[in-house]
């Protein structure tokens, strides 16, 4: 079994909790009824020979390069949604390593200033969770375009094999359709041009039910976390079995 890895995290600012708030009045109405969250620990039988395979083989380390959503603010590391992933995979004996890079009140510059030296280490699949707080506070999107696209290139140059996930964001509608939109085009818009995988909506059944959020009504709750890491996984899980099923994977 591998640890979870918590690198980064940190208060989040008030200027967040600020600009927030309406996000999630929006996100009632687009996020629809929560679901239950699914059993982390429930039995799973699939991919055996991906799991003889990969027993042979190296760790795979999944990066999570995020804000106070992968920080897991208000929480203890081990309820972010980053640790929930971590158990998942332990669960099914998958020699995989969740490396928490979340930082809370991180934009798109912060990241793609961080990632040169994240990358010191090798990654095989990148999550990359940023961009939200660009939005709220009025950052051009073709400014955190640029950004997201500079850490995938970084990612990719060092790592040509590595796996890319984009966590989708939405934004409250008070900053205007057309920049609204904008924004909201960027993820899929690079998950098609850069081969990558896309969450369409992280906060999918969490952003604005008050039972999933804490008592600042911004910050998932324990459970709410469980609810984004099930929306994590869904893209996450067919990405590290067709990682396990490769016969060899080179060690740079």
């Amino acid at each position: 079994m591998h640890r979870f890895d918590l690198l980064i995290t940190g208060p989040t600012d008030s200027v967040l909790k600020l600009l927030l708030l309406p996000l999630l009045m929006l996100l009632a109405a687009c996020g629809g009824a929560s679901e239950p969250p699914r059993s982390e620990a429930s039995p799973d039988t699939t991919a055996p020979a991906a799991r003889d395979t990969a027993r042979a083989e190296r760790t795979i380390n999944v990066l999570v390069l995020g804000n106070s959503l992968a920080a897991g603010y208000g929480l203890s590391p081990e309820e972010a949604f980053p640790a929930v992933l971590q158990r998942k995979v332990d669960s099914l004996g998958w020699p995989v390593r969740i490396i928490n890079a979340g930082l809370s009140g991180e934009t798109s510059s912060g990241g793609l200033r961080r990632i040169e030296w994240l990358l010191r280490e090798r990654i095989d699949v990148l999550i990359l969770e940023l961009g939200a707080n660009d939005g709220l506070r009025g950052i051009d999107p073709e400014v955190t375009r640029r950004n997201l696209q500079g850490i995938i290139d970084k990612v990719r140059a060092r790592y040509p094999d590595a796996d890319i996930i984009l966590a989708g964001m939405q934004l409250p509608p008070n900053l205007g359709p057309d920049y609204t939109a904008a924004f909201r085009a960027i993820y899929p818009e690079l998950a098609r041009a850069n081969n990558a995988h896309l969450i369409p909506f992280l906060l999918e059944g969490v952003g604005g039910v008050p039972e999933l959020n804490q008592a600042d009504g911004i910050h998932p709750t324990a459970e709410g976390q469980r609810i984004v890491a099930e929306n994590v996984w869904r893209v996450l899980r067919p990405v590290l079995e067709r990682q396990l099923s490769r016969p060899t994977r080179n060690a740079s």
